[in-house]
């Protein structure tokens, strides 16, 4: 793998014609509305912003939610203005969704800048309600050029809103930025951190949050989930992040509670006649309520899933908390371990063998090589209980052909950028690749952790808060940490920054595409 690191003093920001969002002065999306029946108070309302997810070269999902019983009405054009409609889609937004609707836009042209604007009609009077617009870019149908940014974890460890520093700043950050896409490595919300109203700071000074009875308390109820989501919303900087990047949602354990896993984690409503978790069920109900992710027909709920951004470019959000073990992660522990499961497992293989994409970017909620309790690596030595099923995947790539992998991942709260190579390993059958690890998006900051040998990872870069600073370093001291990725569309080179709120780089590296490896696409080449 040829490779370059070298700091950078600043990326060039992409052009972009939409602008920030705004709400427009309509008082419907194709025609007018008498002026007596336009009182604000008659009118339905878009609460909480609007998002798009899930993009593609030809589709994506539209999410909105009202304040009452309404249709949700969306018209997409390729012309700032709508001067043109290309596609209009509807959908009812109901109280057993808390008022939240999404609808996939498809048959989309590839390569455009896709205008949406999004309205809702009140469904017992009619009355239509004021509109928003928001943007999303589809994926290129050629090898154009393309930029992402990752993060993950919102509003934990009690940092929740404080106007007065600018809320969670690192989406605005992100938007200036530019970027076609976005992939949130989970912990979207911190359902088992309450927000308190104040929170004294190491300096003396005081950190104010918005407060929400909803946020106030662990969350069990299905409202508490819901609640924890509507209060991120509340944020002027991820509303208008949501508005104008479209957002590839996966999950990992605060959307529910700590270190959660399938079975054994409930609460005093125990479970279901099926045996999953009422808990569980709860929250990843309002998970999919307020995410902007396509339902997959093949089962009800899932998170893991394939997105395909252009001929260069396939990304892989896989879920690694749905289909774990129940037991932590010690050796002493016997019986069969996992943390992706047999299904999920053999689907990553399936699609990766499969991909025609140069580049194949793993999104994965924890990172591979960092010793925990909760996640894979268990310390030196060969591979013991969840790491068989990573050295399966990663002996299975090295011979099947499959290269041009990165991980991608947050969960730790700092950023790094780790280097495995069976060179240094103590399991050798695997070839090289890179996992980059940036966060949080606005939530205490940590020291960087220990890795181990198994799979031979070097920390090339880490930052986060030092032992003086001590852990959960509130956002407000600068060390909240998102990542960009440039793939370049003639050398197809992919440049990963590790960065930070300030949108400074803090350090960076180009990976030069290897040639592929797979044998019936080396035959398809020559005849």
């Amino acid at each position: 793998m040829a490779i370059a690191i070298r700091a950078k003093q600043g990326l060039t920001r992409r052009r972009l014609l939409a602008r920030s969002a705004s709400t427009i002065a309509l008082a419907g999306l194709g025609g007018l509305v008498r002026p007596y029946l336009s009182r604000a108070a008659d009118r339905p309302q878009i609460v909480c912003g609007i998002a798009s997810g899930d993009v593609s070269a030809g589709s994506a999902v539209v999410w909105a939610r009202a304040d009452r019983p309404a249709r949700m009405e969306v018209e997409c054009s390729t012309i700032e203005s709508f001067a043109t409609i290309i596609r209009v889609a509807s959908k009812e937004a109901q109280p057993d969704h808390d008022f939240t609707s999404k609808v996939l836009l498809e048959d989309l042209p590839p390569g455009q800048d896709i205008f949406y604007r999004v309205r809702f009609d009140d469904i017992a009077s009619g009355i239509a309600g004021e509109t928003q617009a928001g943007h999303f870019r589809t994926a290129p149908k050629d090898k154009s050029s393309i930029s992402f940014v990752w993060s993950g974890d919102t509003a934990g460890q009690g940092w929740g809103i404080d106007p007065a520093r600018g809320g969670t700043r690192t989406y605005r950050t992100m938007l200036e930025n530019r970027p076609d896409f976005f992939i949130h490595s989970g912990d979207h919300i911190y359902a088992d951190c309450p927000v308190p109203a104040e929170v004294k700071l190491r300096n003396g000074e005081l950190w104010r949050n918005i407060v929400t009875e909803e946020k106030s308390v662990v969350a069990h109820s299905l409202a508490q989930f819901r609640g924890n989501y509507k209060y991120n919303l509340l944020d002027d900087n991820l509303r208008a992040f949501n508005a104008q990047v479209p957002m590839l949602a996966q999950w990992d354990d605060h959307e529910v509670t700590n270190d959660w896993s399938p079975i054994g984690t409930a609460d005093e409503t125990g479970y279901a006649e099926d045996g999953t978790s009422r808990l569980v069920q709860r929250a990843r109900r309002a998970f999919h309520e307020f995410m902007p992710i396509r339902a997959i027909p093949d089962e009800a709920g899932r998170v893991y899933r394939k997105i395909s951004y252009g001929p260069m470019l396939d990304v892989f959000l896989i879920d690694m908390r749905s289909y774990r073990d129940s037991t932590w992660n010690k050796r002493d522990d016997r019986g069969d371990t996992f943390i992706l499961g047999p299904v999920q497992l053999a689907w990553l293989k399936r699609e990766l063998a499969a991909s025609g994409a140069t580049w194949k970017a793993i999104a994965a909620d924890l990172p591979i090589g960092l010793i925990s309790e909760d996640a894979i690596a268990l310390g030196d030595g060969p591979p013991e209980r969840r790491e068989h099923e990573i050295a399966d995947l990663l002996s299975f790539m090295k011979r099947a052909g499959v290269r041009n992998t990165v991980w991608l991942t947050a969960d730790t709260h700092y950023t790094a950028a780790h280097h495995y190579d069976p060179n240094r390993a103590v399991y050798e059958d695997f070839e090289p690749f890179w996992e980059f690890v940036s966060g949080p998006l606005h939530a205490g900051t940590w020291t960087p952790g220990k890795l181990d040998n198994t799979f031979g990872p070097r920390a090339m870069f880490q930052k986060g808060c030092s032992a003086e600073q001590g852990e959960n370093l509130a956002p407000c001291f600068g060390l909240q940490f998102f990542g960009r990725v440039d793939i370049d569309g003639r050398s197809e080179v992919m440049t990963v920054t590790l960065k930070d709120v300030d949108n400074r780089d803090l350090w960076s590296i180009d990976i030069e595409p290897r040639p592929d490896a797979r044998p019936a696409r080396i035959l398809a080449e020559h005849f």
